[in-house]
């Protein structure tokens, strides 16, 4: 499944995050580390949780935050550019901010 080869991708640009887990969620998954969430895998696309402090990179790359279905929409997860996702080190650094948001 073409969702689940990019979720793996993904598990392994950020296998140096320590205590990294993966669980299925609503469509998608659901990114933890520990017990904490802060990332979502939805349909080809990865989202961090953000907060004032970091929400600007990903508005100054263009993304937009992330929204299920016409009528939600999740203000603190924004999707994060593809060029950071291609970058292990980046996406790394990424998640970190993504979990002490």
């Amino acid at each position: 499944m073409k969702s689940d080869s990019f979720k793996d991708f993904i598990l392994d640009q950020l296998q140096h995050l320590n205590q990294l887990n993966c669980r299925p969620m609503f469509g998608g998954y659901g990114l933890y580390r520990g017990k904490k969430f802060f990332g979502i895998i939805y349909k080809g696309r990865v989202y961090f949780k953000t907060r004032p402090s970091n929400r600007t990179h990903y508005v100054e790359w263009g993304m937009k935050p992330f929204r299920p279905n016409s009528k939600q929409i999740l203000k603190n997860y924004f999707e994060v550019p593809p060029d950071i996702l291609e970058d292990s080190d980046q996406l790394t650094l990424w998640a970190e901010q993504a979990f002490q948001a």
